[in-house]
């Protein structure tokens, strides 16, 4: 990744043709290499002195050749996303005319941008800090409320400005323990002790909140998968085709149909599921339906969340049976939710579900086919999901960088407390809070190397 000068052009917007597109261009000679190209449709006009956030109807040319009639925006530094010059030329959406803009600016000068660079440059021009810089590619991958949420909660500077408070106030008192050191033969205290350890002990407060949090902002930023498993044909894909509302599953009455797993994606109260159909468990001869079977407990292992489906003509003939597999499932997976299910019951009297109810404890009694009991189950499943932090607007981490330098900075701040507690001297202090500090500026960007920053704007699409 080239960290320089140079002006960069990119294309903004989603390749491919469309109605319209927009060209970015940023650097000390954007707007330069603009002019040079632009015809304005009324007059002469120079955009090199027109003012910032000001738009322009003309065309760019090449030489005599007109490419195409565009609209151009100016931001001139530092009243930009990236803090440099910047063009955005508004063109038709044809991928020729795309190529053809973008190919002359690189033939008058400009450098194609490497992936996340406007983003980059953003960022080391002090327009948004590393977190900040993160969040705008979790916003670009959104794909549900919550996920949109926290990216921009985090985007605004939530999350930063709490880790850029914590980390003042430590550097205040290590400043303070730092003096302290230069003074050390008059056995000189200018930190107060007391002070210092109810910021510690907020200071771990907070951290441990964040850190918390990450279990929450994972499977709300990768969604939360979910395992459909039960024997054949109990209606395993029926169910799938009722929580998704379309037919995605191949449905037939022949047992063992579903031999590979099926992915699917819903969206509840907010919250990304990624439901998994399997190939039912049961004893085959079957070379291809076993493979399928070894895939559902490899998918019950990555799941958080198993769904055992049984037919409830099954739970009313064989019911000693599927007790013992229940607690097959239960022992193999004693950690992971487990939602029973008794799915046909449309097949069975009142009496019967009676028993059925009587018999089996949790059970959730379904018909895919019809419907009932689907938003039951809805409700159950999101109820597995904590969702208060984002309801009360609370700072959620997703980021597993984050996360780690979270868990590095907590252990260090738990390292001054214990010496605080034993009466350690403020050397000895100084090197944990040193090692506290440098993690919390991990997070916001105050300490980077390249190779950090080329492995988090490497996933940025090239025009952001």
């Amino acid at each position: 990744m080239n960290y320089n000068d140079d002006t960069i052009v990119a294309l903004a917007t989603a390749s491919g043709a469309g109605a319209v597109a927009i060209i970015r261009l940023s650097g000390p000679k954007a707007i330069a290499f603009a002019d040079a190209n632009f015809k304005s449709v009324k007059s002469k006009k120079s955009l090199s002195n027109q003012k910032t956030h000001t738009i322009h109807l003309g065309h760019i040319i090449d030489n005599d050749r007109t490419i195409d009639e565009v609209l151009v925006s100016i931001f001139k530094n530092p009243n930009s996303y990236t803090g440099e010059n910047v063009v955005e030329i508004s063109c038709h959406g044809s991928i020729y005319i795309q190529q053809e803009i973008i190919q002359l600016f690189l033939r008058k000068g400009c450098r194609m941008a490497d992936a996340g660079e406007f983003t980059l440059r953003a960022f080391l021009n002090g327009k948004l800090d590393l977190s900040q810089a993160e969040a705008v590619a979790d916003l670009i991958a959104s794909d549900n409320e919550a996920s949109h949420q926290i990216a921009m909660q985090q985007m605004r500077g939530g999350f930063s400005s709490e880790i850029a408070k914590l980390r003042e106030e430590l550097m205040n008192f290590a400043s303070l323990i730092e003096l302290e050191l230069d003074f050390a033969e008059e056995d000189v205290e200018f930190a107060d002790r007391t002070q210092f350890k109810e910021l510690i002990n907020r200071i771990i407060f907070v951290l441990k909140r964040l850190i918390d949090s990450f279990a929450v902002g994972n499977v709300i930023k990768n969604g939360i998968p979910v395992a459909i498993v039960g024997e054949p044909n109990v209606g395993k894909s029926t169910l799938l085709n009722a929580l998704l509302n379309e037919e995605r599953a191949i449905v037939s009455d022949i047992a063992g149909t579903t031999r590979d797993t099926i992915e699917d994606e819903l969206v509840i109260d907010g919250i990304g599921f990624r439901f998994i159909d399997t190939a039912g468990i049961r004893e085959t001869k079957d070379v291809v339906e076993s493979i399928g079977i070894k895939k559902t407990f490899e998918k019950m292992e990555q799941a958080q969340v198993v769904v055992l489906l049984f037919s409830a003509e099954e739970f009313k003939t064989e019911s000693k049976r599927l007790k013992v597999e229940i607690e097959k499932i239960k022992n193999r997976f004693p950690l992971k939710p487990l939602i029973i299910i008794a799915n046909k019951i449309d097949t069975l009297n009142d009496s019967e579900l009676n028993t059925l109810k009587s018999e089996f404890e949790n059970l959730h009694l379904l018909s895919a086919k019809s419907g009932v009991g689907v938003e039951e189950l809805k409700e159950k499943l999101i109820g597995f999901v904590n969702t208060g932090a984002l309801r009360n607007n609370e700072t959620i981490v997703t980021n597993t960088r984050h996360y780690d330098s979270l868990l590095k900075a907590f252990e260090e701040v738990n390292k001054v407390k214990s010496g605080l507690e034993m009466g350690l001297s403020g050397d000895l202090m100084a090197i944990d809070i040193r090692q506290a500090l440098y993690h919390f500026g991990e997070i916001t960007g105050e300490i980077t190397s390249d190779d950090l920053l080329g492995n988090i704007f490497a996933n940025f699409c090239i025009g952001k």
